[in-house]
């Protein structure tokens, strides 16, 4: 790990001692960007209802880092957290729904709508699909109502 990665690690450890939280903390170096994987007994307190405690405890953590490393005069690198495997399992979720509609607006030759959904979601969404050369996808709506529109071309 190298040394400002010990540093993240470092930050996530004391945040979840100061939250009296037990857990261990991996490095996991993914293709894109590499993931502190969280294990921890307590993971409901920490991701609560749909992901919104992982997503501001990564905020926070981010600023935290922004922080440390604009004092040393660096920029930070890229990180992400995730909370016993929430993200990943959130991921393969989204990545099979993205194809299941993507077969039916093939099959039926009409557009689908998701439901709405924050940016990650709809980003990986987005990302699934774009090898489809078939079928286009867009983002509509405002706010907390953003869906994904599936599009036959």
């Amino acid at each position: 790990m190298t040394e400002d990665y010990q540093i993240i690690h470092s930050l996530i450890e004391s945040v979840l001692k100061k939250m009296d939280v037990e857990a261990k903390i991996n490095l996991i170096q993914e293709a894109d960007l590499p993931m502190f994987a969280v294990i921890t007994d307590e993971a409901g307190i920490l991701i609560g209802e749909n992901g919104q405690n992982l997503l501001s405890l990564f905020h926070i953590l981010k600023k935290m880092a922004d922080k440390i490393f604009r004092e040393k005069n660096q920029k930070t690198p890229l990180f992400s957290v995730d909370i016993n495997r929430y993200y990943a399992k959130k991921i393969n979720s989204l990545k099979e729904t993205a194809k299941m509609n993507a077969q039916r607006v093939r099959f039926f030759k009409k557009e689908i709508i998701l439901e709405p959904m924050n940016s990650f979601e709809r980003r990986i969404i987005h990302t699934a699909l774009s090898e489809y050369l078939d079928i286009k996808t867009e983002s509509v709506g405002e706010g907390d109502d953003r869906q994904v529109v599936i599009k036959p071309i």
